[in-house]
């Protein structure tokens, strides 16, 4: 069994005090609850703490020992108090989101940012990958929540999506776009250069092509940043999210709606059984708000 924390605030008290009656006073308790209280703890640790020295009570050699240890733990236990106000006052919390590569870039920094302005103390750590591993990690309770393209199987998940955008193609600057958007058999045509797995590959792949025709870019890269800069140099064609093409890139990529048009939807995921702190509750709101 554990050392009782109050037992042992009480034994300092005596032993700093000298008098039981003293600090039953400075604990707003009976001396005979003091009594008690000193009692069970020598009888939790098999030794005598406390001694009668004429008037005034003192503590034994075993309670010199002990009040060392005492102090620590106290000290401990109020530094822990401590730290836990702000998370009951709803002052502070953590979130860990994961989410993919463009909304890490694109959209969550804006969200994040709103979030730390209405709670200032809020720790927001960011995991970023693709859509199965950041599943996964949610699945695991690793992260509170994750903002990815959809759809997000799994039983366990509840799911909000909350923010629409168009996939467009981009070609380097001056290259010659159909009117109304190049058709899935004209970009088929070209240089393709894409991102390689999760929701947003499949989609374009669905999108390219029927499904009994396989598509072969001329390039597969994990980073659509550098996709944006190999399209700029002239390499090839690419498909790509429109949120990643807000930041102007000074005329290097021309960009233009597909025929017919591809979109994708962002969600938010969780566990269906997530506590909700305040911290997620407001992160879910900035979310929410998310405009471009």
């Amino acid at each position: 069994m554990a050392l009782n924390l109050d037992q042992l605030a009480t034994f300092v008290n005596v032993a700093d005090l000298g008098s039981f009656t003293a600090a039953a006073d400075k604990e707003g308790l009976t001396q005979p609850a003091v009594s008690l209280q000193v009692k069970g703890l020598e009888q939790r640790l098999g030794v005598r703490l406390i001694e009668r020295v004429g008037r005034r009570a003192q503590p034994t050699a075993a309670g010199l020992d002990l009040l060392t240890h005492a102090r620590r733990l106290l000290q401990e236990s109020a530094a822990a108090e401590e730290a836990m106000m702000p998370y009951r006052d709803g002052a502070s919390g953590r979130v860990r989101i994961g989410s993919g590569g463009t909304a890490s870039i694109h959209l969550l920094p804006r969200a994040i940012a709103a979030a730390r302005t209405s709670m200032p103390g809020l720790e927001i750590t960011v995991r970023i990958g693709d859509a199965d591993d950041v599943l996964r990690d949610l699945e695991a309770n690793s992260l509170d929540i994750a903002v990815v393209a959809l759809p997000a199987p799994g039983r366990n998940f509840e799911i909000e999506p909350f923010y629409e955008e168009e996939l467009l193609a981009v070609a380097p600057a001056g290259s010659l776009i159909p009117d109304g958007g190049p058709d899935a058999a004209f970009m088929r045509d070209r240089t393709l250069l894409l991102y390689e797995g999760g929701n947003t590959r499949r989609a374009i792949d669905a999108w390219l092509a029927p499904p009994d025709m396989r598509i072969r870019p001329a390039m597969e890269f994990g980073s659509i940043e550098a996709i944006k800069e190999l399209v700029a140099v002239g390499l090839g064609w690419s498909i790509l999210p429109g949120l990643a093409l807000k930041r102007d890139r000074a005329g290097l990529v021309t960009t233009s709606s597909l025929q017919p048009k591809l979109t994708r939807r962002l969600g938010m995921v969780l566990r269906r059984d997530k506590h909700l702190t305040r911290g997620l509750r407001e992160m879910i709101k900035c979310l929410r708000e998310f405009k471009v």
